[in-house]
């Protein structure tokens, strides 16, 4: 009982000290308005007009717009499924700045850029995975033997030879060739980079297999180069045929030598890469490591506009053609690249973001994951994959109703996360376990994500009042196209009825032209038309002419001061004449003209009456609000804000 008593005690005392420091300004149908609110839009309202109101017209002006949000609650579209969609993304939105770790990216950008500006040469030892789980565990074994055998002074060249799935790089000792950051998976670039020349590495996994790296030499990075090439494809081919390739690429090469200027169209011609044939042989442009190391070499070492003697690759032969190059960029302007890279979820990085992500925010709301229970469910997996069979143990009673996760003192349970991955359907030979670990994974950062999201309410001022200030603003808006937009609009008798009690305020300080303009394509087509025109009423005129007559005629309902339009001021004024205003027509007349000093029907001014009759719903609705929501300032909060102001 004690302890009870002195937890709450402490509770009130932690609730004192926040109201004192963010004390209720007003009070508006029974729910409080903090100073803090008032004064951020009070603030920004001032700040956003020329003539800024006075602290008392805003605070009239506050109160009508907490009574319109009090009247949007009562009619419940704080409530609607659009409503909270909605406000549930913008919540996401505005979060989203500060859950991002500012200092973690940008030290992982800053990792990335300094390897950047070296180029490693890359020696690996590769097994590929594949979708078999079993199949990998296996992979993963003969690959530590490797490792082992190595460890104990076997030659890395001689098992690369034996044993690597690579093919580009085996019969090279497993060289890959110069490499540059940015262009492999985190964790092996991350370890390339790292090893000394010569040290083997330990097991690397990347998303596509186990390597083995060798340490090799550092040099500066040479940046991106355009080139250009002609190809003569030998791959696959016989020996005759590779024969016939090689006389046909010297003799283009002569060719070229004799011409240079005319090295795109040759290439355009006669490369057999039609993908880049088609731009004159021109390749994207490109760093170390991301071509065929035959190919990188020679292209790298040309000047710009330099042409080679053909190349031989795995692919056939090659003239190249260096056309620019382009250094290292500097680090700000390759940041905001490098932050969406490394940010996106398809990157390997983004695990580590994640992982951290999850570590910080665990600690912070006190988040666990039950291993008990995770235990079980990977247990589960490993012998029956993701199946139909696995989802029904683990989202109905008992199993189901297992804790898996704690949060801020509250529980989930596995079928909390289980059921939102049940559409999964994965065998158990397949990496069933590596998808589950995945998926919990961002189950499990998802909600301490959504617990840090609820937070910032409490410790963020300015996140707050954002959020405050939308959801209170939408609500705001649907309100009024409830109470006032739609209803005056849709209102088309009380639309007429205000018009004609009102007309004396609708005047013109000038004539106006009234009636329909056409144009039409020539004077036959003119004709048909007037005398189609005369059988046809002027409610459906319009839509009439334009279906029979369709691309040979422009029309349209016209109501217009002189000098608005050129057409009209002719035919009604007396104005030169003038071309039609679309070129495809030759001639341009008026059906049923007519001068008019002064609206004849609500129609003619409606944007005018519309608002004026909205003014009217939104005094009555302003009246009502007014009678039902009570008000209580504190003027002696109201005060201090004066105060500030000063």
């Amino acid at each position: 009982m004690k302890k009870t008593v002195v937890a709450g005690l402490g509770a009130c005392a932690v609730a004192l000290a926040f109201a004192a420091k963010d004390p209720v300004i007003m009070t508006v149908n029974g729910v409080d308005v903090p100073k803090s609110e008032f004064e951020y839009l009070y603030n920004k309202n001032s700040q956003q007009q020329i003539n800024p109101q006075t602290l008392e017209e805003y605070v009239e002006m506050f109160k009508l717009y907490k009574m319109k949000v009090a009247d949007a609650r009562a009619e419940g579209i704080d409530t609607t499924a659009s409503f909270l969609k909605e406000t549930e993304q913008y919540r996401h939105d505005l979060a989203a700045p500060y859950l991002t770790d500012s200092i973690y990216i940008n030290q992982l950008v800053q990792e990335a850029y300094d390897r950047s500006k070296e180029e490693v040469e890359a020696y690996h030892i590769m097994l590929f995975k594949t979708r078999d789980a079993a199949a990998n565990v296996s992979l993963r074994q003969r690959i530590d033997s490797l490792e082992s055998v190595l460890k104990a002074g076997g030659d890395f060249a001689d098992l690369a030879a034996r044993f690597s799935q690579d093919r580009g790089s085996k019969d090279k000792g497993g060289r890959m060739g110069w490499i540059v950051a940015g262009n492999y998976p985190a964790a092996f670039e991350i370890e390339a980079y790292r090893l000394p020349e010569g040290a083997i590495s330990e097991v690397v996994e990347s998303p596509v297999g186990y390597h083995i790296l060798k340490g090799g030499k550092h040099r500066p990075a040479r940046g991106k180069i355009q080139v250009a090439h002609i190809l003569k494809l030998t791959q696959g081919k016989d020996e005759a045929a590779q024969a016939k390739a090689k006389q046909e690429i010297d003799s283009l090469y002569q060719v070229v030598m004799a011409n240079p200027d005319a090295f795109t169209t040759i290439a355009g011609s006669n490369s057999e890469d039609r993908g880049s044939a088609r731009q004159g042989g021109m390749l994207p442009w490109f760093g170390a490591g991301e071509m065929v190391a035959e190919f990188d070499s020679v292209a790298f070492s040309l000047a710009n506009g330099e042409i080679s003697k053909p190349v031989k690759t795995a692919y056939g032969y090659h003239i190249i053609r260096r056309f620019d190059s382009q250094p290292v960029p500097e680090l700000e302007k390759m940041k905001p690249q490098a932050i969406a890279k490394i940010t996106n979820p398809q990157d390997p990085r983004y695990k580590l973001i994640r992982d951290r992500q999850t570590q910080n925010f665990a600690k912070k709301h006190k988040g666990s994951l039950n291993e008990k229970t995770v235990s079980m469910i990977r247990s589960d997996v490993s012998r029956q994959g993701l199946d139909s069979a696995l989802f029904a143990n683990w989202t109905t009673i008992p199993n189901g109703d297992l804790p898996l996760a704690s949060v801020g003192g509250k529980t989930k349970k596995a079928s909390d996360f289980m059921s939102g991955i049940s559409s999964m359907r994965v065998p158990a030979s397949a990496n069933a376990l590596q998808i589950f670990d995945d998926n919990l994974a961002a189950y499990y950062n998802g909600i301490l994500v959504d617990a840090e999201e609820l937070s910032l309410e409490k410790t963020e001022p300015d996140y707050r009042n954002l959020l405050k200030e939308y959801v209170d603003g939408s609500l705001l808006y649907e309100v009024s196209v409830r109470k006032v937009w739609d209803k005056a609009a849709k209102d088309t008798e009380g639309l007429r009825n205000f018009f004609e009690r009102n007309r004396a305020n609708y005047k013109w300080a000038e004539q106006h032209a009234k009636g329909f303009l056409v144009q039409a394509t020539n004077d036959s087509v003119a004709g048909l038309i007037r005398a189609r025109a005369a059988e046809l009423g002027t409610d459906s005129l319009v839509q009439t002419l334009r279906k029979e007559f369709k691309g040979n005629i422009g029309i349209d309902k016209v109501l217009v001061s002189k000098g608005t339009n050129a057409m009209v001021d002719n035919i009604v004024f007396g104005a030169p004449e003038v071309q039609p205003s679309n070129a495809k027509y030759q001639v341009y007349f008026m059906i049923d003209p007519r001068v008019i000093n002064e609206p004849e029907e609500v129609n003619d001014v409606k944007g005018l009456v519309t608002s004026d009759y909205q003014n009217e719903f939104q005094t009555e609705w302003e009246n009502e609000l007014r009678k039902k929501y009570p008000v209580t300032v504190n003027e002696k909060v109201l005060k201090q804000v004066r105060k500030n102001g000063k």
